[in-house]
């Protein structure tokens, strides 16, 4: 368990990956199952936009997912910890978030499913894993530390409340904040407005090309939080393609740093949580390393950024 091993600081609570690495592998694998459901029923969006979750008041949710004349969401509640399905037609089902197997998560989600009267089809099986155990056959992930995910839900919280002040800077095209549930990162992106080189393909393991094609069909600057490497997690930003020099041009603050191996920026989440003012550290990092990959790739900036304060005033 999480709660004799971290503590809260704050709106920026502390939680060491090694304190809750069974319990997020399993929440990893739940997030999976609920996001492809979104996936089955949501109509496609550019960038695959269309299968993601959101952050809310309570954890996550798919937002509103149509089906046939009405429609549906499904929330994990992280203070009550448990799985909410609503209906328009106002039948609802809830399922405990505790301690169970995948397999078993999935063989109740399925059946609440079918209890509403959702008939929902999936490949049963999750993608940017390495290990891609069958959801029907996995008892290997059956971890729950009620704790320990609220304070990763507020982590969330707090990098969410950051990545959207950062994308309101932004006029061009750009990506809602939201949780990529194959990786398991919040993230948010900026795209120049003109069309990428092919992604080359493979690298991403039990993950179609023909995705990662479509991720990264137009220029693009990302940012996002994820809940691995480092102590507690990190930031990361990286550009696509990525322009010459992008490695080596300055960023700040000064403990973020560039990861050859991984092609991206990094910010440890602990160098956040303890700095002076966390959200004014993090917006440095989310604008510097934005300005590195626009003033390289020679976007159009005069064009795509926005004073935000702009609109107050119309």
């Amino acid at each position: 368990m999480a709660k004799q091993k971290t503590q809260s600081a704050g709106a920026w609570p502390r939680l060491r990956l090694a304190d809750w690495a069974e319990a997020r592998d399993t929440l990893h694998m739940w997030t999976q199952i609920v996001g492809k459901i979104r996936l089955d029923h949501a109509p496609p969006i550019n960038q695959w936009w269309q299968v993601t979750l959101y952050v809310t008041p309570r954890g996550l949710s798919t937002s509103t997912i149509p089906y046939r004349t009405g429609a549906f969401d499904i929330e994990f509640d992280f203070v009550d910890h448990r799985l909410g399905i609503r209906v328009s037609d106002g039948s609802r089902r809830e399922l405990v978030l505790e301690s169970k197997s995948v397999s078993q998560f999935y063989a109740e989600v399925m059946g609440a499913l079918g209890d509403l009267g959702i008939q929902t089809r999936m490949y049963p099986r999750p993608n940017e894993v390495a290990l891609a155990i069958p959801f029907p056959e996995d008892h290997r992930h059956a971890a729950y530390d009620p704790y320990a995910v609220r304070l990763f839900w507020g982590q969330l919280l707090s990098a969410h409340r950051v990545f959207g002040d950062f994308r309101s800077h932004f006029a061009g095209k750009a990506s809602p904040v939201h949780f990529f549930w194959g990786a398991m990162d919040l993230a948010v992106t900026r795209f120049s407005g003109r069309p990428a080189p092919p992604h080359p393909p493979g690298g991403v393991p039990n993950l179609p090309d023909r995705v990662t094609r479509e991720a990264y069909s137009v220029e693009l600057s990302s940012c996002g939080f994820w809940p691995g490497g480092g102590e507690e997690g990190g930031f990361y930003a990286y550009a696509y393609p990525e322009p010459p020099g992008f490695a080596d041009h300055p960023v700040h603050p000064a403990t973020a740093s560039y990861q050859r191996g991984a092609g991206e920026f990094v910010l440890p989440y602990e160098a956040v949580a303890t700095a002076p003012d966390p959200d004014r550290t993090l917006t440095e990092f989310l604008h510097s390393t934005y300005a590195a990959a626009a003033e390289l790739g020679d976007w159009n900036r005069s064009v795509l950024e926005a004073d935000p304060h702009h609109w107050e005033h119309r």
